[in-house]
């Protein structure tokens, strides 16, 4: 079984409360997803990782050179972490792979994964259950916040430099649903919600907090909005399925590809999947035509790939 696979497998039988796997076989098989090296993105602007001193609290993914957008063309892309935890890096290869097409992607939390880690992670058998978080979807709306802010602070490093009509929130598995929670907020352009979505039926022992919402919040999408799947076997497939079924008024599009619920985060660049993210950026916040013509049917690169299925409803 793959890194990635394993990864997704041991979250999913948390979450579903229906198994328990050897902790240690899950710390080993993280431990060989950590040695993938960091990544520059394969995109036009090679990408870094860091910790920006004026936002403590999380890691910031940026192009290396900014001198390229001082017309105000970077974009923000504002991440929620797999399980609302307080790992900002454990989607660093997919927001790596975003940074290098001239976004500027933040993710709450600590520097915990990948050969370049900063800070350990908590001890196994730490934390309130399965259904702990750690953080919220306050905590997106304030790098969002701070996103703009920098836009106009004298002496900022991104002074004039973040396009705001290029915004996008997403977010993996519980950090979906914390996108999800800011769907209203009207900077926002686009919405990206993967191995995702609201639950059809609270489950038995989730005691509330960020996973627990209505399906009445669909209603507060006002952007086109992706939800990107991994297929049956992914364990947030009948909800997000569902959410897509549901949003009665806004653009959306459903993508699916035989990953299950992990993904491909870990593989090199963010995989088949942050290449879909971006190229949907690209679409809805560039106005990039060959993005758009990607996911054309029945032409369309993503269209002749056997393993996507993409559905689409509202006008899009």
């Amino acid at each position: 079984m793959s890194i990635k696979r394993f990864i997704g497998t041991v979250l999913t039988l948390s979450l579903a409360g229906c198994a328990t796997v050897q902790q240690s076989d899950f710390e080993r098989m993280q431990a060989e997803a950590d040695k993938v090296p960091d990544t520059q993105g394969t995109g036009p602007y090679p990408a870094l990782t860091e910790l920006d001193p004026n936002l403590e609290g999380y890691v910031v993914y940026r192009p290396r050179d900014l001198s390229p957008f001082r017309e105000g063309t970077l974009g923000v892309f504002v991440w929620g972490n797999g399980a609302c935890a307080a790992d900002a890096t454990s989607a660093r290869q997919q927001l790596a792979e975003i940074a290098s097409h001239g976004y500027l992607a933040i993710a709450p939390g600590q520097w915990r994964s990948g050969p370049n880690a900063k800070s350990p992670r908590p001890a196994s058998g730490t934390g309130n259950g399965p259904f702990a978080t750690e953080t919220t979807a306050t905590d997106l709306a304030y790098a969002l916040d701070w996103a703009i802010s920098e836009n106009g602070r004298a002496g900022s490093r991104y002074v004039g430099m973040i396009d705001p009509n290029a915004i996008a929130l997403g977010g993996y598995s519980c950090g979906g649903v914390q996108a999800l929670r800011l769907a209203d907020d009207p900077r926002i352009d686009t919405l990206v919600i993967q191995n995702s979505g609201i639950f059809i039926e609270k489950p038995p022992g989730e005691p509330g907090g960020e996973m627990d919402m209505s399906k009445d919040q669909l209603a507060a999408i006002h952007t086109p909005v992706l939800y990107l799947l991994g297929g049956p076997s992914d364990i947030a497939y009948a909800n997000g399925t569902d959410d897509f079924a549901k949003i009665a008024k806004a653009p959306a599009m459903l993508v699916n590809i035989p990953t299950g619920h992990g993904g491909t985060y870990n593989d090199a660049n963010g995989g088949k999947g942050a290449a879909i993210v971006v190229d949907w950026l690209q679409w809805h916040l560039r106005g990039d035509s060959a993005a758009k013509a990607d996911f054309a049917c029945p032409d369309g690169k993503w269209c002749r790939d056997p393993d996507v299925t993409i559905e689409r409803k509202n006008g899009l």
